[in-house]
């Protein structure tokens, strides 16, 4: 037998009148949000070393510099 809830079914499907959406605009900011937007998900193991998202981008703009400067030295160098 299933035991029934405690809690007191809803009557009616209305909105409360403090929940007033009425002029809402559904989307109105979805695609500059999407477009800001990119979402990285972290091994536990990589996500542990770091505190925040700043440290996380702090360390990545590194990584990108030192890339950078490798990919300048390899023009430079001759055969």
């Amino acid at each position: 037998m299933k035991k029934q809830s405690k809690r007191k079914a809803r009557t009616s499907d209305q909105m409360r009148p403090e929940y007033d959406f009425s002029k809402g605009v559904r989307g109105k900011h979805a695609a500059r949000y999407a477009s800001g937007t990119n979402v990285v998900v972290l091994a536990p193991d990589v996500a542990s070393q770091f505190r925040t998202a700043d440290d996380v981008n702090e360390t990545l703009r590194a990584v990108a510099r030192l890339m950078q400067r490798r990919r300048g030295r390899g023009k430079h160098q001759t055969a």
